[in-house]
């Protein structure tokens, strides 16, 4: 996978991501996206295992039904992100994975959990309602 608009911050026409702003059954798998701003942005089905987000700026993020595991979300801003699942066929499939991510220093005020994968139900803020 060659540069993305994440690769520079600049977009490259004629690249394979331009759904802006978010993406649908994309792979971040193992990206390097340290301090990137994608807020409001909405993943649907994306794999993130093993993305490196520190610092990065996710308020009010949807992520519907992603891989998370193993994500670096230490000192992100997650203010009012929503996890969720997605209705498929499997009620196994189409659920949000956050298993084994890193948290600490994260903003999670404000942030939603429905049907997450791996929650650690011992986040100390406040603002975190899970369904």
């Amino acid at each position: 996978m060659e540069s993305w608009w994440f690769g520079n911050g600049r977009p490259r026409y004629g690249s394979r991501m331009s759904i802006l702003p978010g993406a649908t059954k994309k792979s971040f798998a193992g990206r390097d996206l340290r301090h990137r701003t994608l807020d409001r942005y909405s993943f649907k089905l994306c794999d993130f295992r093993g993305v490196d987000l520190r610092g990065a700026s996710l308020r009010g993020v949807s992520f519907a039904g992603c891989d998370l595991r193993d994500a670096d979300l230490r000192d992100t801003d997650l203010s009012y992100a929503r996890f969720s699942y997605v209705v498929t066929h499997d009620p196994e499939y189409g659920r949000t994975d956050v298993t084994g991510a890193r948290w600490h220093g994260a903003d999670l005020r404000g942030v939603t959990a429905k049907r997450v994968i791996g929650w650690p139900h011992g986040l100390s803020d406040p603002g975190v309602t899970s369904g």
